[in-house]
């Protein structure tokens, strides 16, 4: 079942989500469900709270970027067949000098900005089936996991802009809050005047 995306502006994806265990109830239904509506927006990566969940659950999906002709082979690589869900994701380590790519996020349509984050990172996290790993990831797939991750944290990429940035987009932001926006899939805007 396709969700809507929660819109900016939305208390939930300001709250440090919550654990689950493995008895959180219709979890692979949620997962299915949630791949599904990543998928129907032409995402990457989708977090719980972006379909109104507070809970430490995300998955990702970032085979598109293996078509891109700019990336290394390695790179192309590697995310060809980067397709997990992540739970109780943890960051253990950040590595190397910070790096620029421009990011969107789906709960945010039709803003993308440069965002700096750094290339190396180390991740402890359970799978759908509650087994535990540890990995080290690089380049692009280390970015979505942390624009991903940011999400159970309650940040935004919105956030990493520079003032300047902020007060550009300001208004934009406003506007996706009150569902001043089309986008191509089903969202919910938490200012939404109803009626108009």
């Amino acid at each position: 079942m396709i969700l809507p995306v929660v819109a900016y502006g939305d208390p939930i994806l300001r709250k440090v989500a919550v654990e689950i265990d493995a008895d959180y109830p219709d979890l692979q239904k949620l997962i299915t469900n949630m791949r599904e509506t990543m998928y129907n927006a032409s995402g990457v990566g989708l977090a719980a709270p972006q379909i109104g969940k507070s809970i430490r659950l995300f998955l990702i999906d970032a085979s598109p970027f293996a078509e891109d002709e700019d990336l290394s082979d390695a790179d192309r690589e590697t995310l060809k067949t980067f397709n997990k869900v992540f739970i109780n994701a943890k960051i253990l380590e950040e590595e190397g000098d910070e790096w620029a790519f421009n990011e969107g996020c789906l709960s945010i349509p039709d803003i993308r900005e440069d965002v700096f984050r750094q290339p190396k990172i180390t991740i402890e996290y359970f799978d759908e089936n509650f087994k535990k790993y540890t990995e080290t990831l690089e380049g692009l797939a280390a970015r979505v996991f942390q624009h991903e991750y940011d999400h159970i944290e309650g940040i935004l990429f919105t956030d990493k802009l520079s003032s300047l940035k902020k007060r550009i987009i300001k208004k934009k932001l406003e506007n996706i809050s009150k569902g001043k926006i089309r986008a191509d899939y089903r969202m919910r805007f938490p200012n939404l005047k109803k009626g108009k």
